[in-house]
C-alpha cells in the first residue's frame, strides 16, 4: 500500500515547519501569498489528503450532521434531505444519513452511531412505531444539538419544524366539498401519531363548517401503505351507501385507494374523488393524477438545518425556549378530484 502523504512530508519538501504548512492550508493571515501558493502546489503534487479524524480531535468538531429518516425511497424524505443538504453544505458540513425503517430499535442504533461518531448535531423525524422517546432525551442530556421535523413529540423540548397538518386536512376536505362531493370518507393513519390525528381533526372541522353530517362509518384507520389503502377502500366500498370521495392521510394510502376503486370499475373523479397528502413524486404521474397536499419538503429541510446551526452558535444549545416552526400546507389540484358540480 502506498505511503500516505503527511504534513511533515510537505514541510520537508518545502523546507518549512509543520505549523507553517498547517497555517498556510487554513488560510492564516500571517502566511504570505507566495508561501500559500507553494504549499497548495505541493499538496497537489504529493496528493496530500487531510486526516479528518486528527483535524476533528484538534478542533473538537467533526463537521458532520447526523440525519435520521424512516426511508430514503420516498420522495417526501428525499426532498427534505435535499433541503437540509443545501444549508449544511453551505456551512461547510456533511451529512451522515441513517434510515430507521420506522423501527425504534433502528433509531436507537442510529443515535448510538452518531454519538460514537461525535457528530456536531442531529436532525431526525420519529418513526411511526416510536412511542418511547428516551433515546431522543439522551441526545439533549449530552448537550448535542437536536432538531425534530415532520413527526415530532411535544414532550421532547427541542426545536421542531412541521407542516400545519390540521389545515392540510381541512383544505383537502374543503376542496372536495367545493367540487360537489357530499359523502366524504377519511382513511387515517396510526392513532398514536399526532400529525395524523391533526389531519383527521381538519377533516372533521371542514365537514362541520359546511354542515355535512359526520358519519363514523366513513372514518377508517390504516397503516400508511399502498396495501392498507387498498384494504381500507375495499371496506368503504362495502358500505350500504358508498362514499363519493375520500381523503387519504398520505399519498401511498391514496394510491392504494385508487387501485381498489379501479378494480371495482369506479371512475375517478366522476364516481369517487380522491385527495392524498404529501405530494409524493408519483402523484402527478399516475392516472388520474392525484390531488394532494404539498408539505413544502425542501423548505422543511432547509429550516431544520438552520435551526440546528442556530443552536450550535449558542454557548449552550438548549438555552431559551425551543423554536417551533409551522409551515403552511399548499393544495395541489389535479385530476383525481375535479368533478363537475
Amino acid at each position: 500500500m502506498a505511503k500516505r502523504t503527511t504534513l511533515r512530508d510537505i514541510a520537508e519538501e518545502l523546507n518549512l515547519t509543520i505549523s507553517g504548512v498547517s497555517k498556510a492550508l487554513s488560510g492564516h493571515p500571517g502566511i504570505s501569498a507566495t508561501t500559500k501558493q507553494r504549499v497548495n502546489e505541493a499538496v497537489a503534487r504529493l496528493n496530500y489528503r487531510p486526516n479528518k479524524i486528527a483535524s476533528s480531535l484538534q478542533s473538537g468538531q467533526t463537521k458532520i450532521i447526523g440525519v435520521i429518516i424512516p426511508s430514503a425511497d420516498k420522495s417526501f424524505f428525499g426532498s427534505i434531505v435535499f433541503g437540509m443538504e443545501n444549508i449544511i453544505n453551505q456551512n461547510g458540513y456533511s451529512i451522515l444519513l441513517y434510515q430507521s425503517h420506522e423501527l425504534p430499535e433502528n433509531e436507537i442504533k442510529g443515535i448510538d452511531t452518531f454519538i460514537q461518531s461525535s457528530v456536531d448535531g442531529i436532525i431526525a423525524t420519529m418513526g411511526k412505531q416510536t412511542i418511547n422517546y428516551q433515546h431522543y432525551l439522551e441526545i439533549k442530556k449530552r448537550n448535542i444539538p437536536l432538531v425534530l421535523f415532520d413527526t415530532v413529540n411535544e414532550n421532547i423540548p427541542v426545536p421542531t419544524v412541521t407542516i400545519d397538518n390540521y389545515k392540510g386536512g381541512f383544505i383537502a376536505t374543503e376542496h372536495l366539498i367545493q367540487n360537489g362531493y357530499k359523502r366524504i370518507a377519511y382513511i387515517s393513519g396510526l392513532k398514536h401519531i399526532p400529525i395524523f390525528n391533526e389531519r383527521l381533526r381538519g377533516y372533521l372541522d371542514a365537514l362541520r363548517k359546511y354542515n355535512i353530517p359526520i358519519e363514523e362509518e366513513l372514518i377508517i384507520y390504516g397503516k400508511n401503505t399502498i396495501k392498507s389503502g387498498t384494504e381500507c377502500m375495499e371496506k368503504l366500498l362495502q358500505l350500504q351507501i358508498v362514499p363519493d370521495a375520500v381523503v387519504a392521510v398520505e399519498d401511498f394510502t391514496a394510491l392504494g385507494a385508487i387501485k381498489a376503486l379501479k378494480a371495482q370499475k369506479y371512475r375517478i373523479p366522476e364516481d369517487v374523488g380522491v385527495v392524498g397528502f404529501s405530494n409524493e413524486g408519483f402523484s402527478e404521474h399516475i392516472s388520474p393524477s392525484l390531488t394532494t397536499i404539498n408539505q413544502k419538503t425542501v423548505e422543511m429541510g432547509e429550516v431544520a438545518a438552520r435551526l440546528l446551526f442556530a443552536m450550535s452558535n449558542k454557548a449552550n444549545p438548549y438555552d431559551g425556549e425551543p423554536d417551533k416552526i409551522v409551515l403552511e400546507p399548499l393544495l395541489i389540484v389535479r385530476e383525481s378530484s375535479l368533478r363537475l358540480k
